[in-house]
């Protein structure tokens, strides 16, 4: 399988996911400014939406959507736990997370911060909607190590992901600490490390 990821975007919480499940993916990198792989390859041609992630299987489909992507991953290795059984309320809750950080953290952070000719007004009133989230997810990880209790799920793979976009955008979390400690445990996973310093987002220890 090939995964088409730009570093940091939010692909690299299919990175994660496939990593932590034990999927092998050959990683391929697309230039989101010029839509181009490294070989000059147009990614339009590959996924015409043009965004990342994309996941070619080995018969040939290809998969996107981020949502999408880690269920899949998930599934293919159930022993991993990173997605309960279709069919359970756990399942529901995990996709309820996903559905979350999607429309109310992911699509609030992009595209409103990244461009610059947003207005002001524009980003302190953003800045504001996420604030009321980081707030309720603060809450919630006082009282439990991860979005569903106990076990790291694709739904944290996500979540860590689109929250890490924070120390790249100037977007405050000092005033969330159960929010930065789980920050902290989940960049802490030995496969999070293993897929940052694969990105160029770490630096591997001297």
């Amino acid at each position: 399988m090939k995964l088409y990821y730009s570093p940091a975007a939010c692909s690299l919480a299919a990175h994660i996911a496939a990593r932590e499940a034990g999927v092998a993916v050959d990683l391929v990198k697309v230039d989101l400014r010029t839509h181009r792989l490294d070989d000059g390859t147009d990614y339009y041609s590959i996924n015409p939406r043009g965004y990342v992630p994309a996941l070619r299987l080995d018969d040939g489909t290809l998969l996107t959507e981020v949502v999408a992507i880690v269920q899949y991953l998930g599934d293919l290795k159930p022993d991993s736990r990173l997605v309960p059984p279709a069919g359970t309320m756990a399942r529901v809750h995990l996709q309820e997370w996903l559905t979350f950080v999607s429309s109310e953290i992911h699509k609030v952070f992009s595209p409103w911060l990244w461009h610059k000719e947003t207005a002001e007004s524009t980003r302190q009133e953003v800045k504001a909607r996420l604030a009321l989230r980081f707030a309720e997810l603060d809450r919630l990880l006082a009282r439990q190590d991860h979005l569903l209790g106990a076990t790291f799920t694709v739904a944290d793979a996500y979540a860590f992901t689109i929250l890490n976009w924070s120390h790249l955008l100037a977007v405050n979390l000092q005033p969330y600490p159960s929010l930065r400690a789980y920050m902290a445990r989940v960049a802490a996973r030995p496969m999070v490390v293993e897929a940052l310093l694969a990105e160029g987002l770490l630096q591997k220890a001297a």
